[in-house]
């Protein structure tokens, strides 16, 4: 894994109207939540692009690396894309120039990554799972921070069962709130799957701050809607898709799939939860 400097290239495409607004009046009008905000809403009530002005629109730069279907954060006058060589890649978002490129991140959610920053804006991290790990390194100048997690990793199949034997992925971002980064899993399929617990973790240290199980253990509410012992074999019922936050109670609203065997569930009776849910 290398970080290199390269020359400003030229389709992230950024659209500029002729009249364009001040870097100062947008300054508080930036993507820096995936999916726009806690409701993962994908919509922020701008006004710079109306009925009488989209024929103007003109394209003010593009760049020529970027991977599609990645959801780009734009905070500060800087976006973070996903590109070319397995590379998260830093932009000026006014002109379109390479700040910083680090390569060797091939296995990164595709969909998304998540932008966090302390509440005095001196420290700012880009969170993301790659593979079977979770990875945070510096906004600023795309560094790896070498005290979140162990060496700078945190690993998702700990404390996750049969995680060790089946592996553990994800392809959407999850969600930061506050100072917690809630992820859901893309567990598999198949009868020996893990389970698709839902996990907090702490974003300056990496330590894992609590763990919903979406297939209830002995003891916990919901264990009697399963088969006896079905957490010891069932998987699934994940998270693979977006969340949504409710920032002000401090709810996370999390939708789940079916539990495993995916196309087969003759030997699960009653309600299940919390699959399909």
């Amino acid at each position: 894994m290398r970080l290199t400097r390269q020359p400003a290239s030229i389709a992230l495409a950024a659209l500029l109207i002729t009249a364009a607004v001040s870097a100062v009046e947008s300054s508080a009008k930036w993507w820096s939540d995936n999916l726009a905000g806690p409701d993962s809403s994908s919509y922020v009530d701008l006004d710079q692009i109306r009925k009488s002005n989209v024929d103007d629109l003109e394209v003010a730069w593009t760049y020529p690396y970027a991977a599609a279907g990645f959801n780009p954060i734009v905070a500060d006058d800087v976006v973070y894309v996903y590109g070319r060589n397995g590379s998260l890649i830093a932009l000026n978002a006014s002109t379109g120039k390479e700040i910083w490129i680090h390569e060797g991140l091939n296995g990164m959610t595709s969909r998304g990554i998540n932008y966090w920053q302390s509440e005095d804006g001196k420290e700012r991290r880009l969170l993301f799972s790659i593979n079977n790990f979770l990875q945070a390194v510096d906004a600023r100048n795309g560094l790896s921070i070498p005290t979140f997690g162990v060496d700078g990793i945190v690993d998702l199949r700990a404390e996750l069962l049969r995680g060790d034997k089946m592996g553990w992925n994800n392809n959407s971002a999850g969600k930061v709130w506050r100072n917690l980064l809630i992820l859901g899993s893309t567990t598999g399929e198949a009868f020996i799957s893990p389970p698709g617990d839902i996990r907090a973790y702490d974003v300056v240290t990496g330590k894992r701050v609590w763990q919903f199980h979406t297939v209830p253990p002995p003891g916990e509410f919901g264990y009697e809607t399963w088969p006896k012992e079905a957490y010891q074999y069932v998987g699934g019922a994940n998270n693979w898709g977006s969340i949504s936050i409710d920032d002000r109670r401090g709810i996370v609203y999390v939708p789940t799939g079916s539990a495993t065997y995916d196309f087969y569930g003759a030997d699960r009776l009653g309600q299940d939860l919390f699959a399909n849910s």
